[in-house]
């Protein structure tokens, strides 16, 4: 064995980058891809013939039923992410509850793919569950970041990991999109290649996952682990959590560059969730519907516009790593977010065929995996050690529960105006808020105050143990 293969920082630092690959796939495939149109063909065929469904003693139109899933999984993540980050912050528990969420996420994504045709109800919680898990395991994943990378190299490995994240989700795509194109020669139906195509996202989910926990391990042996293992039982550990949880709120408070940091980060990343979460109903609506074209026509032009902005943001992802350690974090994020403003004012005026489209989309990669790799790589930077898992906690929330501002926001929009260019147009109004609060944020003050609260906290353990003697 090679000196390199033996090194635990290169083994962290690839078990990291591969776990990336390994979640991308459900993200991609399952959740963007194929997920969506799947969940709503099986409420179509329970609907009733007033295009309705009952569900859990309600009866939304069967193709809503989605959106409301989504919406659920968010809502219970809300919910649980915070609890879960602090639980994770003892000990050894951050592996644990990667392993967890993993095998569980993996499992309803299975079941997902083996849901009966007819009935709604197993397919829609199948999805949730595996979103919630999804949630979870990225909250573990990015609370490594701070054990895998040392400080000055936190930037490049964060860029790394959705650089590979990006590649790994696009071959699972064109896998898939391969998959259901090619269903009638192999003698498949179309649905039945769809459930392949979840249930391939599910394998290479585990399979990837369980490599590179595997991976993740060596960091036991980079200096400044705490191996040590409290052996509480659940309620003990929950009840312990819980205090931990509030500790961590007033943690932030006495943070409060982190927590002005974590607010930008809510508003500009909600408006950036927003454009990637209704871009193709936009494509759809003004390149397709409103030329007069039929609506089924836009799809093979969405797949491949999704499969083009997945292997383009490899590349993005990996120049933002390179750009903020020479430019530094916060200005190479300022500069994606105008990049940001600019992709939303040529969706407003000059979006007017498919080219522009790809155009736009090529855009999107440019800046999409780079904000997102710089924007939690310098948050990972502002979070004290032994609080990584419990502040991503607050990150996640920031990043998905409070996911609905923007969607929000263009539906009263487009419910007012009746313009699609309009609703789109509104998002501005988070970006420009986003982007000035973060331009206001003393980042590198806000670093230095986590690292004062480090060496803040080491003397008061040291006091602790002294005092004890």
């Amino acid at each position: 064995m090679t000196a390199r293969a033996r090194d635990p920082r290169r083994r962290a630092v690839s078990g990291f980058t591969l776990y990336d690959v390994a979640n991308s796939a459900f993200v991609t495939t399952v959740v963007t891809a194929v997920g969506g149109p799947f969940v709503n063909a099986l409420a179509t065929d329970a609907a009733g013939p007033d295009g309705t469904v009952e569900l859990l003693g309600l009866a939304p139109r069967a193709a809503s039923v989605f959106a409301y899933a989504v919406s659920l999984s968010v809502l219970l993540q809300v919910l649980a992410l915070p609890l879960l980050g602090a639980l994770a912050d003892r000990a050894t528990a951050k592996r644990q509850l990667l392993v967890v969420s993993t095998g569980v996420g993996s499992l309803a994504t299975v079941a997902l793919a083996l849901a009966p045709a007819g009935t709604v109800l197993p397919g829609v919680l199948a999805f949730v569950v595996a979103n919630v898990a999804y949630g979870a395991a990225i909250l573990a994943y990015n609370a490594f970041l701070g054990d895998v990378a040392e400080l000055p190299d936190r930037h490049r490995v964060s860029a790394r990991g959705f650089a590979a994240g990006y590649a790994g989700g696009a071959f699972v795509l064109a896998v898939s999109l391969a998959l259901v194109t090619a269903a009638e020669p192999l003698g498949l139906s179309r649905g039945t290649a769809v459930r392949l195509a979840i249930g391939l996202s599910a394998v290479w989910w585990a399979v990837l996952g369980a490599v590179a926990v595997r991976r993740l391990d060596a960091v036991r042996e980079l200096p400044g682990w705490d191996g040590t293992h409290p052996g509480e039982r659940l309620a003990s550990a929950v009840g312990s959590s819980l205090r931990q949880l509030r500790g961590s709120l007033r943690a932030l408070r006495a943070l409060p560059g982190t927590a002005r940091y974590l607010l930008a980060f809510l508003l500009f990343n909600d408006a950036i969730q927003a454009v990637v979460a209704l871009s193709a109903v936009v494509l759809e609506q003004e390149l397709f519907v409103a030329k007069g074209l039929p609506r089924d026509d836009a799809t093979p032009f969405l797949l491949q516009l999704v499969l083009l902005i997945q292997v383009v943001a490899v590349f993005g992802a990996g120049v933002s790593g390179r750009l903020a350690d020479r430019l530094g974090a916060k200005r190479t994020l300022l500069g994606t977010l105008v990049v940001w403003v600019a992709i939303l004012l040529y969706a407003v005026l000059a979006l007017d065929s498919t080219t522009a489209a790809y155009v736009l989309g090529v855009a999107i990669a440019l800046v999409l995996g780079g904000s997102q790799a710089v924007a939690r790589s310098l948050f990972s930077s502002m979070v004290p050690a032994g609080r990584q898992a419990s502040f991503f906690g607050f990150y996640e929330l920031a990043e998905r529960g409070t996911a609905w501002i923007g969607t929000l926001l263009f539906a009263v929009v487009l419910d007012v105006t009746g313009s699609y260019r309009g609703a789109l147009l509104s998002l501005l109004v988070l970006f420009a808020s986003g982007g000035l609060l973060l331009a206001a944020t003393d980042t590198d003050g806000a670093v230095a105050a986590a690292r004062q609260a480090e060496e803040d906290s080491a003397a008061d353990a040291g006091s602790s143990v002294v005092r004890s003697r």
